[in-house]
This record gives structure tokens, C-alpha cells and sequence, in this order.
């Protein structure tokens, strides 16, 4: 009996290892509404896993652009909740931090300066909770440096 109890807790462990994120374009679960994959760090363009489809991937609290490693394509660093451009851990160099499920401008914690709210895989925009201010929706769970990830595929690409 534990032995079909381990290998059920094994089969499970493995599945959510290799289990993608999805990511939709406002609060839609259409598949030509599909933005972005996320598996394993790596954020792939609409519903690709192939390694050329990389856009963004996630090491060490740093998103690079594309597949690659290099300090030169560290586009972010994630410290403490804030995001700093580059490999920068400057003050003047924070481009936005999340705070509670919050995403606020720059450093700051103000509620003026909310930019979005994210909640129960939905991102809202600003401080709203209607369900037209929805900007992405992700099925899944995201790591904050994978959401960072998806946030820069979804406004910067």
C-alpha cells in the first residue's frame, strides 16, 4: 500500500514539474487569444515550447531576453519585490515592484501610483476589479521572476 501511495505522490510531483502556465490576452481562454506559454523558467511566444520561441528566461532572479545566460542580455533583476533594469540594484533604477499582488511605479508603495492588481490568476489594471480592466489572465502558477517574464512579453514586445 505506501509503495502505490509513493509512486501516485511521485507521478504527481513530476506532472506539476513539467506543467505550463498559459497566458490570455484580457480575460479570454481562446486559444487565438493565447499570448504566452511558461514552463520550466522559459517564456515562449503563444503556444510554443520550441527553444528558437524563446523570449524571455528566468535564472537566478534575472530575466534574460531570449535563450541566452549573458550579462549583456539580462534585460531585469528582481530583489526584494522590486525590479531593477539591467544588473542594477540602484534606487533610480527601479522600474516597478510588486508589493501584496500590487504592481506599483518605481519604488513607490502609494496607492496614486498602483499600476495593477493582480489577483486569482487575473492582472487588472490599475486598482480595478471589473472584469473589462482585465489585462492578462495566466492559468497556472507564475514565480514572481516568471511573472515579471510575462509582464515584459505582454507591454514590451
Amino acid at each position: 500500500m505506501k509503495k502505490h501511495i509513493l509512486t501516485t505522490l511521485l507521478l504527481f510531483t513530476n506532472v506539476l514539474l513539467f506543467a505550463q502556465t498559459y497566458v490570455y490576452n484580457g480575460n479570454s481562454n481562446f486559444t487565438n487569444d493565447l499570448i504566452c506559454t511558461v514552463e520550466n523558467g522559459n517564456v515562449y511566444d503563444g503556444n510554443s515550447s520550441f527553444r528558437q520561441d524563446i523570449l524571455y528566461n528566468v535564472k537566478d532572479s534575472k530575466v534574460y531576453l531570449g535563450n541566452m545566460n549573458f550579462l549583456k542580455d539580462i534585460v531585469v533583476t528582481i530583489r526584494d519585490g522590486k525590479i531593477y533594469r539591467g544588473n542594477s540594484f540602484f534606487q533610480g533604477d527601479i522600474v516597478f515592484n510588486i508589493q501584496n499582488n500590487t504592481i506599483y511605479k518605481g519604488n513607490s508603495i502609494s496607492s496614486f501610483d498602483i499600476i495593477a492588481r493582480i489577483e486569482d490568476g487575473k492582472v487588472y489594471k490599475g486598482n480595478s476589479r471589473f472584469r473589462g480592466d482585465i489585462l492578462f489572465n495566466f492559468d497556472g502558477e507564475l514565480t514572481t521572476e516568471e511573472f515579471v517574464a510575462v509582464w515584459l512579453t505582454v507591454f514590451e514586445n
